[in-house]
């Protein structure tokens, strides 16, 4: 059986590192940040999920927003990335920043402090978990069915699998001429990384961001 891989895919930071701003809330899921500067390569592409006029650009882009969903079987997110909610869960009627049809279609464990029961919400499960990067890991990767898992955010979380040397691959789309200045942040460099992986770095076709491709050396 080929190995599972634990894959970052198409995760977005400013170009002073930062995957999302301070202040977020229902209204600002990124906080002070813009998402449409720092998404705009991937909603420009012909692939775009949610393109609905005709068109969009090919190439490197789009083979990397066309390749999102390839054989992967679980997501593993923080809990900001499923809503802003903090501490206690006070509200369980609020299931997310998806509505009814999340864009997952796999099982998805949420780290969190604060467990709560499983939600389904069309083809995705919800599952609230309180444990260790690997402990959580290792229940994706059954879920998974020998499909890989995703690592979807934030930066928080990922930096926590970094630190645990479980990311098998990572895809960072870096905005250069978006700078944050705090917020969630993943590094202050990409050569933070080059001890344990190799990295290649390619300029976005439309020219907006900075493809960083990483797979573990």
């Amino acid at each position: 059986m080929a190995e599972q891989l634990l894959r970052v895919q198409n995760f977005n930071v400013s170009g002073d590192g930062f995957g999302a701003g301070e202040g977020q809330s229902l209204e600002r899921p990124f906080g002070h940040a813009d998402p449409g500067a720092m998404f705009a390569w991937c909603g420009a592409t012909a692939s775009w999920p949610m393109r609905t006029d005709p068109g969009g650009s090919r190439g490197l882009d789009d083979y990397l927003t066309r390749d999102y969903p390839r054989n992967i079987g679980a997501e593993i997110m923080g809990r900001g990335k499923f809503g802003p909610q903090k501490g206690p869960w006070e509200d369980h009627e609020w299931q997310g920043w998806w509505e009814d049809e999340p864009p997952f279609r796999t099982p998805v464990f949420v780290m969190t402090h604060h467990a709560r029961p499983s939600i389904t919400l069309s083809d995705t499960t919800f599952h609230f978990v309180d444990a260790d990067p690997a402990t959580v890991l290792a229940q994706a990767r059954e879920a998974a069915q020998g499909k890989d898992v995703r690592l979807g955010g934030g930066a928080t979380v990922i930096r926590e699998f970094l630190d645990a040397d479980l990311v098998d691959t990572l895809h960072v789309a870096v905005s250069p001429g978006v700078k944050l200045g705090s917020g969630s942040r993943l590094w202050e460099s990409p050569d933070e990384l080059r001890d344990r992986f190799h990295l290649d770095v390619v300029p976005s076709p439309g020219g907006s961001v900075v493809h960083h491709l990483f797979w573990r050396k």
